[in-house]
């Protein structure tokens, strides 16, 4: 708890995966992918509960030997490919505010397909959040090699169109301002917006800044082993 405020963290973690089967529980330098985010959550201290939202038992029991809780088995039809990301963070808090008589101040979600964040990167994210008054903190990192302003669509018989309203252009690399893309590490809100919004985005969210190496995220088996190095290079392989 940080200024009063009650902070519900959750891991979504669904059992299918076309990218990388069992995604959510491969092995990743000696740990399954889900218990790098359970335990680094864990250590955060803004957090006063740490929960996994899963449809899937093997995902459940896992999870509770890295030290989650796991208070319910996500409904299937909260756990499809098109699955609505509030839908399942909604239906966390309704099950704390029904069964247990908790209403949270705030939510974080923690992808598990970021092991790279760290326990600092959770407590600075919402203490930056509450340092600016803002309602919902969303982390980003630098668009260093694709900017917007160079990007084209493909239309018809693959003519180029350009993305942006002037049309083609090529600026100097030095004249394009920087831009910024959510990577997944951390999303947080109070919960009063988070349901207004129905998401993390609008007008008094603020991004939190982390580097590339930590913006790595796992949805294939490419992904996965560029993780695996980052991490064997760094030494958090264990």
């Amino acid at each position: 708890m940080i200024d009063g405020k009650t902070v519900l963290g959750l891991i979504p973690a669904r059992g299918g995966s076309k990218g990388l089967p069992g995604k959510n529980i491969v092995e990743l330098c000696g740990k399954p992918l889900i218990a790098w985010s359970i335990e680094t959550a864990l250590q955060a201290g803004c957090i006063d509960e740490l929960a996994v939202s899963t449809d899937s038992e093997e995902i459940a029991k896992i999870a509770e030997q890295s030290g989650a809780v796991v208070p319910f088995l996500r409904p299937a039809a909260l756990a499809t490919d098109t699955s609505p990301s509030i839908d399942v963070m909604e239906h966390a808090l309704d099950y704390y505010r029904g069964k247990c008589s908790k209403n949270f101040d705030f939510l974080m979600l923690l992808e598990p397909t970021s092991p790279l964040r760290e326990t600092s990167d959770i407590d600075a994210a919402f203490e930056e959040m509450l340092a600016a008054g803002a309602s919902s903190v969303v982390s980003v990192c630098l668009a260093e090699n694709i900017h917007p302003a160079v990007m084209f669509r493909v239309g018809l018989d693959r003519r180029l169109e350009s993305t942006q309203p002037g049309g083609f252009k090529a600026p100097c690399r030095q004249e394009l301002e920087p831009t910024f893309f959510p990577e997944g590490t951390i999303y947080a809100s109070c919960v009063k917006k988070l349901r207004e919004h129905q998401g993390f985005y609008h007008l008094n969210t603020i991004g939190y800044i982390v580097p590339k190496w930590k913006s790595a995220e796992i949805d294939d088996i490419v992904d996965f082993l560029h993780v695996e190095a980052i991490m064997k290079h760094r030494g958090i392989a264990t």
